[in-house]
């Protein structure tokens, strides 16, 4: 049995027991956190799609720990025009643990 969810902006097929990182939540380490945005569930050949979500279908995650991704180096550039700026970014993510998909 696996879902597709939707957390941080971006999608992502998970099935129990599954360990991922995904954008920061609001959360500390050992909660446990309900992801209602569920867009399929496939249980075999049984498979339901929502349009767009499905209504009762609830993902249940544990936030397993928090964690900085590594570092982007954004370099901007003009030719022939003395301009030159550097930054850099490090992303926050959440690392967390498939617990129980309810359909």
């Amino acid at each position: 049995m696996y879902a597709v969810i939707k957390t941080g902006g971006k999608q992502y097929k998970v099935a129990a027991g599954d360990v991922f990182k995904v954008e920061k939540l609001d959360a500390k380490k050992g909660d446990t956190v309900e992801i209602k945005d569920v867009f399929m569930i496939a249980d075999g050949d049984k498979v339901s799609v929502g349009k767009p979500n499905l209504a009762s279908a609830t993902v249940t995650v544990e936030v397993m720990g928090e964690e900085k991704g590594e570092k982007l180096i954004i370099f901007k550039h003009r030719r022939r025009k003395g301009y030159r700026n550097t930054t850099g970014h490090r992303q926050n993510y959440t690392t967390v643990k498939v617990k129980d998909i309810k359909a």
